[in-house]
């Protein structure tokens, strides 16, 4: 019984470090902003008044699309 236990443990944490590796990193978009027109590429929102657009980028200069 004890070794089973073990045994599933082990799978445990090597399911659970392994899962990081199969990640890879964000998506970067353009926002354009609400109340002028100004656009910045982010992977993250800038705050209010900012809106995503759909297409999401591989760059961060938004340029090779996904």
């Amino acid at each position: 019984m004890r070794t089973m236990l073990q045994k599933l443990l082990l799978l445990l944490l090597v399911g659970t470090l392994a899962a990081p590796a199969l990640g890879g990193p964000a998506p970067w978009y353009w926002w354009v902003s609400r109340s002028s027109e100004a656009r910045i590429c982010w992977q993250t929102s800038p705050g209010e008044g900012w809106f995503r657009e759909a297409q999401a980028f591989r760059d961060a200069h938004c340029r090779s699309r996904l």
